[in-house]
């Protein structure tokens, strides 16, 4: 069984960068290296290797939003 992702971020691409900080644009010291991540559209979502958050694809199959 899976744990739920600690923050969960509707976005309406495929392919987002997360460095940890929210925004993109707090002091990167504060987050983790940028990474660059491609929601598989059979999935409708992709997560985040170093902070866990869940990036879900807008009116894809995971969102239940």
């Amino acid at each position: 069984m899976t744990q739920p992702a600690p923050e969960t971020i509707r976005t309406p691409k495929t392919r987002i960068a997360c460095d940890g900080t929210g925004d993109g644009l707090a002091d990167a010291a504060l987050g983790h290296p940028r990474v660059w991540l491609e929601i598989d559209t059979d999935e409708g979502f992709a997560d985040c290797g170093y902070c866990d958050r869940r990036f879900i694809l807008v009116g894809g199959i995971a969102d239940k939003g």
